[in-house]
């Protein structure tokens, strides 16, 4: 696996760590209160702009691994897309990346 590979590993696992360690303990406390997270995504014009960058980061980052997907019929490749919505972008993106740069046959 070339070195490249190996930091897009590296960097969707800390992209899926990192976040968790902040989301845990809220859900921990107050469980998995959807309604309450967005509110909190909403809470004054910083966070809800962050929101938005997001979300549409994550819209983006979808419409390219299936644009990429349909041409390369690289089909592991889709599990990027769970990946964005569940855990976020910060874990998509770079796993994307891992599963795009295996070498082709």
């Amino acid at each position: 696996m070339s070195p490249l590979r190996w930091v897009f590993l590296g960097l969707a696992i800390w992209g899926a760590v990192q976040p968790m360690m902040y989301l845990g303990p809220w859900i921990a406390t107050n469980g998995f209160d959807l309604q309450a997270l967005m509110a909190l995504w909403k809470a004054n014009e910083a966070v809800t702009g962050l929101y938005w960058d997001l979300v549409i980061a994550a819209i983006t980052l979808n419409l390219w691994i299936l644009v990429e997907v349909w041409v390369r019929r690289n089909w592991i490749s889709l599990l990027a897309i769970p990946a964005t919505w569940m855990i976020g972008v910060s874990c998509g993106l770079p796993l994307y990346l891992f599963l795009r740069a295996k070498p082709v046959k």
